[in-house]
This record gives C-alpha cells, sequence and structure tokens, in this order.
C-alpha cells in the first residue's frame, strides 16, 4: 500500500514522522494516518510533495498498485498521433503532459483502491 511505501522511503532516507511532515508542510498526524493507511487517498499534491523530499517520483509510490491499469508497447493509432499533435500546436509542454498522465495514474489508482477496499468516494 501507498502509506507503507510512504514509511519505507522515509525510513531509508533517516527521517522522522516530524522531520518530514515538516518538509512537506503537513500536520505529523495526517501523514502518521496516510502511513497507516488510516488515510488511503491522500492528494496528488501531498503526494508531489512527499515525492519531492523523497527524491522519487509520485509514480514510484503508487507503481505497484497500478499493474493492469494500461498495456505497454501499444502502438499509436492515427487518432492518438493527432490528439498529441493537436496539444503540442495548443501549447500543451511536456510537463504539463508528464503531470496530466501522473494524475490519471493516481486516479486510475485511486478508483482501484475503492474497488479493493471501500474506500471514501472521491470529492
Amino acid at each position: 500500500m501507498i502509506g507503507q511505501k510512504i514509511r519505507s522511503y522515509r525510513r531509508k532516507k533517516g527521517l522522522s514522522l516530524s522531520e518530514l511532515s515538516k518538509q512537506v508542510d503537513i500536520s505529523k498526524s495526517y501523514l502518521s494516518y496516510i502511513e497507516r493507511n488510516v488515510k488511503q487517498n491522500p492528494s496528488i499534491e501531498v503526494l508531489k510533495k512527499i515525492a519531492v523530499v523523497m527524491d522519487i517520483t509520485v509514480e514510484e509510490l503508487i507503481e505497484e498498485s497500478m499493474t493492469g491499469f494500461y498495456e505497454e508497447d501499444q502502438p499509436l493509432d492515427e487518432e492518438w498521433v493527432g490528439l498529441i499533435q493537436e496539444a503540442i500546436r495548443e501549447g500543451v509542454s511536456k510537463e504539463q503532459f508528464k503531470d496530466f498522465q501522473e494524475y490519471i495514474r493516481y486516479k486510475n489508482w485511486a478508483k482501484q483502491k475503492r474497488k479493493n477496499g471501500g474506500m471514501e468516494s472521491e470529492q
């Protein structure tokens, strides 16, 4: 689970719960809830902050739970190529595209967690 991964990365970095919560700018109790999976749906913004401090990506935090959401090595059809080209013409940067991908991965992960664990509905 994501909380266990956060705890593992925090310990590898040699950070206490208090130190990480200060660096991420969230309360120690909230971080504890995440690590103990009491709070199973932290926002993408909180995950981004944690990832930055841990020097990892959000994907690394949630990738174990994402297996089966997408097929790798799937060739792009003409419609996909057209959509990507249109996004580029409209000024979508690579960073924005990566942020969007990260958001979709998170939404899929959260959807799977709700399906498998009765998680609270997202708002």
